[in-house]
C-alpha cells in the first residue's frame, strides 16, 4: 500500500520511505484505490513528518514483510493526515496469510530476505528533494 498526497505517492519498503509520481511504483499501477479523504496538513509539515518517521519508526532496517510493512506505514500516515485508519481488510492481510499453513511455511523464507542498500536512513523523494 501507499499514500497519495500533495501530488506524490509515498510508500515504505526495505529501502525506507520513498516517493514517486502516482501509480509509478516498481509494482506498477494499483489494483484498487481507496479514497481516505482530504487533509489540511501542508506539504511542508507533511515532509517534516515523513523525515522524522524515516529516522525513527520507519527506518529501512525496521522493515519486515509481515509485521512492519507498507500497510503499517500507510495506516500511520493516513491517521496523521486524516485522523482515519486505512481499511482493516488491508491491515489484517499479513495476519490472515500467516494463519494459513502456506503462510507459516513461507514466513521463514520471507523473514530471511533482507534487501538493504548501503547508505543512511533519510527520506528520499523521487524529484531529488530530501
Amino acid at each position: 500500500t501507499s499514500i497519495i498526497v500533495h501530488k506524490d505517492e509515498f510508500f515504505y519498503g526495505s529501502r525506507g520511505i520513498s516517493s514517486c509520481p502516482p501509480g509509478e511504483t516498481v509494482l506498477g499501477p494499483p489494483d484498487s484505490v481507496v479514497d481516505l479523504g482530504n487533509t489540511e496538513v501542508t506539504e511542508e509539515i507533511f515532509l517534516e513528518y515523513l523525515s522524522s518517521l524515516g529516522e525513527s519508526m520507519f527506518r529501512r532496517e525496521s522493515y519486515n514483510f509481515f509485521d512492519h510493512n507498507c500497510n503499517t506505514f500507510s495506516n500511520e500516515v493516513s491517521q496523521f493526515l486524516t485522523g482515519r485508519k486505512i481499511p482493516s481488510y488491508i491491515t489484517d492481510l499479513p495476519a490472515e496469510i500467516l494463519a494459513t499453513p502456506f503462510g507459516q511455511a513461507l514466513r521463514p523464507i520471507l523473514d530471511s530476505i533482507k534487501i538493504q542498500p548501503a547508505g543512511g536512513n533519510t527520506f528520499s523523494r523521487h524529484n531529488g528533494q530530501s
